[in-house]
């Protein structure tokens, strides 16, 4: 079985993406912490992710999650100004692997996460945002099928070595969202 949409994001973890398609920005981007370039400095390295991702997001049906679980890689890029996540898990429902391209701009203050769409070779577009107060949110615009819909993306840091990611969808404009990805990550090495 396939996860059926399109846009797993999540970083550190949770990049994730399956079938992904990322969303492009269209939203106001979270105000950068002091040293925004270095905003994702705590995620280089291997983690042990688990993901719960919601089978048929924006559905009557929105109550089957399916399990995963595997291993995020990020690695640093121009002196750390970018990054790059790796992320393999597996589960009964099949196999999620994806690539994330992070890149700071600091024209804007912000970062911009472009997903890679392994299963066809695509870039999806980018959506944006940042770090306040310690938690990341980046939106964009997306479709799921045939429908815009808008993305939310949160990065949440319970401790040094763990961070939590939730992705989730809008099907009217932002006013009301519905989480489909959680992932927890859990550091093995730096």
């Amino acid at each position: 079985m396939t996860v059926p949409y399109r846009r797993i994001l999540t970083m550190g973890l949770a990049a994730l993406m399956l079938i992904v398609t990322a969303a492009s920005g269209d939203a106001s981007p979270a105000p950068a912490d002091t040293d925004g370039a270095r905003a994702f400095e705590w995620e280089i390295g291997t983690w042990r992710s688990t993901v719960r991702v919601l089978a048929e997001p924006l559905s009557e049906s929105a109550d089957q999650w399916l399990q995963f679980a595997g291993t995020s890689t990020v690695r640093p890029l121009m002196d750390r100004r970018a990054n790059a996540l790796e992320f393999e898990v597996s589960g009964p429902s099949g196999r999620i692997e994806a690539l994330n391209l992070r890149l700071y701009e600091p024209q804007a203050g912000r970062w911009s996460l472009t997903f890679v769409n392994i299963r066809d070779g695509l870039l999806t577009p980018a959506v944006y945002g940042g770090f306040r107060d310690g938690v990341g949110e980046f939106r964009g615009d997306d479709r799921l099928g045939d429908r815009p819909i808008k993305v939310r993306f949160l990065i949440f840091r319970p401790g040094p070595d763990e961070a939590r990611f939730e992705q989730a969808f809008s099907a009217d404009g932002g006013t009301t969202w519905e989480t489909n990805w959680i992932a927890v990550d859990r550091r093995i090495r730096r």
